[in-house]
Order: C-alpha cells, then structure tokens, then sequence
C-alpha cells in the first residue's frame, strides 16, 4: 500500500502524464507537463525508484555543484499535485518522467497506486509523433481511448492500432483494464523538423487538453515561441527549393483533406474555448503540494455549497465527415488539431528565431516519436 504523507484529499483528480523517448516527438508531451508544472508551481511529492525501471547506461545519471557540494540527479518519473483555483476547484496530478528500460507492468501498476490512493477520476497520457504534416499549418492533435463508452461521451477516436507500441500505450491500456479511464492525446510533428524544443506542438496539446479537462491554462510565453518556432522554420524552408516545395504539397494535402471541417467542428471548438476564457472570476494560479507546511492550499477547502459537479459540454456540430481511416499516419490527428491561429496577437520576436531552427534541415525522422496509426507510434521509420 503507498503511504502519502502530507497530501490532502483531491478535488476532482485528473491525472495528466507524459515520458520523455519514443513517445516524445520534439519533446513536445514532456514539454507541456513541464509547462503545467512551471506555471502552477509543482513540487514533486513523489518519485519512483530509478534502480527498479532504468537502465543507466541507457539514461545516465548527471551530476551537479550545488553550494559547493557534487550532487546527483537520477533518471526517473516523479509525481507533483497541483490546485487549479477558480469558482470549482480541481486538482491536477502531474506525472513527468522518462519511458522506463525494464519492468513495464510493475511500473504501471506503481502509477496506478498512486492514482486510486489519490483518487484520480481520469488519467490524460500526452504523446507525440512524427508526421507528414506542413510546419505552416495547425498542429492535428488526435485524442484516442480503448473505452468505447469514454470515446462516444468524450468525442474521441476509439483505438484500432496494432504494432510495437511504447509506455504511453502500455499505461493507456493497464488504466483500462483497471477500471480507470484513460485517454492519449497525441501531437503530429513535422518529421522534417523532428528536434526539439517544438514549442507549437506543445501549445496544441495544451489546448487539447485544455478542452478536454475544461480548465484554463495559462500559457504564459508559449504561444510568442510557437510564432518565433514557426517563422524560423520559414525562414530555413525558403533557402532551400526542394524543402519549400515538399513543405507546399503537404500543405495543399492538408488544406483539402481538412476543408469540410473548417467550418464546422474547428471553428465550434474555438468558439467554445474563447468563451471560456472570458468566463469571470476564472483564476490560472495554484499551489502544489510536497507535504507539511510548504503548501499554502493544504489548508484550503472548497467553498461552502460550491458545486462540484462540471456541467456537459454542450453538443458539437456534425458536419457529416466520415472518420479518418487509419492506414493513413498524417490524418491521425485530423479533426482534433487546432485549426486556428494562435490567440495572443501576431506578430513574433525574430530574436528567438534563430534559436529554434538550427536543425530544419534535418529531413530525417527520428527514433523518439515514430509514425503511427491511430495516435499510437508505429515502430523505427525506415530510411
């Protein structure tokens, strides 16, 4: 049984999740983990044993001088809770880590400890793969679950992937067979620009996420990264005739496979999330706890008579769009990616460019975030 001290009853739990490795295109899923811990003021409460499910010659440890004192940082997955304050509170629990070397099962079912002693309602693993997708154009993000009933009451995609798979899949499915929901939010990164930091790949998880768990999230400088992220790699694409001319038939590819949603589904999504977001007394900050008396919110309790139930989301518009089949990598995010603009203004800092597009040329996909059907990675990409 795990003991955990000094974390306080949740408030409607969910647990969000991501593995830096082969589910991790462009760093893009631990980015975004790292970024709700960032701005929410995580604190780790928890890590698991490194010796039990890394191999470290795999992934090193790093050693550091810390007032004058060598320590050491070791490979592992490390568990932070965090209080979204607002009129209805909820709890966040934020797992980052690295995809473990050995003993899948018995690091799974170690996560799943500590989300039924916490009493985690809905566990979000984030994921990211390469695709044939036009840097230009909205990052598709895919929503996936084996729950029949979750994918109908969520609007997701029901898996029917088959083939190698990684610790998304394998964390994905034990949730399912323990009885808790579970849901993987996959980021389709350029495969011609596969090295990360991909800042605009991370902000469509978040605003995925951001629909799915109906919360706000601040985004903070993110979405001013993206911009200066993407007009670097402009800049990169146009020195070279063959990348600009690849880069333009992926983008009319995905311009007509994508035109009978763009009114419809796309746009009713935005709308919805800009209304949330003008929503009053909606607040982004939070507290995170590490037991004792390091957590302001510890001592923090719900209003009295706040209603804790979420109202539905109202429906979304059909548009009598067929599902996308799944033969295809580059549609696997089709209908769930955020086909809009990026919300903060335009315009970007072209000081940053350079920053963020020194490995454009780059046209190889890399091993980290291999293409796949269904939101879920397919194995290495041939050469």
């Amino acid at each position: 049984m795990i003991e955990l001290e000094g974390v306080p009853e949740l408030i409607d739990p969910v647990m969000v999740a991501a593995f830096e490795g082969w589910n991790d295109a462009g760093d893009a899923a631990s980015s975004a983990v790292a970024h709700l811990e960032k701005e929410w003021k995580g604190e780790v409460f928890a890590a698991l044993d490194a010796e039990d499910y890394y191999d470290f010659q795999v992934n090193r440890p790093t050693v550091f001088v810390e007032g004058g004192t060598r320590k050491v940082t070791w490979p592992t997955t490390r568990l932070s809770v965090v209080r979204v304050g607002g009129e209805r509170p909820r709890d966040l629990v934020l797992v980052r880590g690295i995809e473990p070397s050995m003993r899948w099962r018995s690091f799974c079912n170690e996560l799943l400890g500590f989300a039924h002693e916490l009493g985690v309602e809905l566990v979000v693993v984030l994921g990211a793969l390469l695709g044939d997708t036009p840097h230009t154009r909205p990052v598709p993000v895919s929503g996936v679950t084996s729950d029949p009933d979750l994918a109908r009451t969520m609007d997701l995609e029901e898996s029917k992937y088959e083939g190698p798979t990684g610790i998304v899949g394998i964390l994905q499915e034990a949730c399912t067979h323990a009885g808790v929901p579970a849901v993987s939010l996959w980021a389709a990164v350029p495969h011609y620009v596969s090295q990360p930091p991909n800042p605009k790949a991370t902000l469509a998880l978040l605003n995925r996420l951001e629909d799915l768990v109906d919360l706000r999230i601040p985004l903070g400088e993110l979405p001013e990264d993206a911009r200066a992220w993407q007009l670097g790699v402009d800049q990169l694409a146009a020195e070279d005739s063959e990348v600009a001319e690849y880069v333009q038939s992926l983008e009319e590819a995905r311009d007509t496979a994508e035109l009978p949603e763009a009114s419809g589904e796309a746009i009713a999504r935005e709308f919805e999330r800009y209304l949330r977001r003008r929503e009053p007394g909606q607040s982004a900050g939070g507290h995170a706890t590490e037991g004792g008396d390091t957590a302001p919110f510890l001592r923090d309790t719900p209003p009295a008579g706040a209603d804790r139930t979420r109202p539905p989301k109202p429906p979304r518009p059909t548009t009598g769009r067929e599902p996308t089949p799944p033969s295809d990598p580059a549609d696997e995010g089709e209908g769930e990616g955020e086909d809009k603009k990026p919300r903060d203004g335009e315009g970007a800092d072209q000081g940053h460019s350079d920053q963020n597009t020194e490995h454009t040329e780059n046209t190889e996909p890399k091993d980290s975030g291999n293409k796949g059907e269904d939101g879920e990675p397919g194995g290495p990409v041939a050469d």
